[in-house]
């Protein structure tokens, strides 16, 4: 029973090792199986499967009387099934692909309002929306703009200014 249970903690502590040092540990072994498994050899599979191991061969060692060799053979079984659900959750986990990150060049063309009245030729503050998000720069303007004025983003400056123009009505 002691080997089971310490297989299922030596399962966990190599779980909890692909989890802290994530790519590191298989960057060990890389190039020398490339594709071969496309996956199941992966640090969280092996893992998933000798805890599985360890701890379903003590469940079954302490409440039947099937023996070591029962024991063990349910074990694999579990590993077997607890290996592949990790290895299908992780593939479906990398495939899982985000939008674009937004940046900077995306607030051309967009509306704002000015916070900070703009002199003509000098800099005022504008809240404008980026992905959803409300951002305060620092806006130029070639004439002056009052504040709470609405205005379109014509150029980015720098990562915190921007040059806008007053929307005409």
């Amino acid at each position: 029973m002691e080997w089971f249970v310490g297989l299922g903690i030596a399962g966990l502590v190599l779980l909890l090792l692909s989890l802290v040092f994530d790519g590191i540990l298989e960057g060990v072994f890389d190039g020398v199986l490339d594709g071969l498994f496309d996956g199941l050899l992966s640090l969280p599979v092996i893992a998933g499967f000798v805890s599985m191991l360890g701890f379903g061969g003590a469940i079954v060692l302490g409440t039947t009387g099937l023996g070591v060799t029962g024991a063990t053979a349910t074990g694999v079984v579990a590993g077997a099934g607890a290996g592949w659900l990790t290895w299908r959750f992780s593939s479906v986990l990398m495939r899982d692909q985000t939008d674009a990150t937004p940046r900077g060049d995306d607030l051309v063309g967009s509306s704002g309002s000015v916070v900070t009245a703009i002199p003509a030729e000098g800099y005022g503050e504008v809240l404008v929306y980026l992905a959803g998000q409300p951002m305060k720069l620092a806006a130029k303007c070639s004439v002056p703009v009052a504040r709470g004025a609405e205005v379109w983003v014509e150029s980015v400056l720098s990562a915190t200014s921007v040059a806008v123009r007053p929307v005409e009505r």
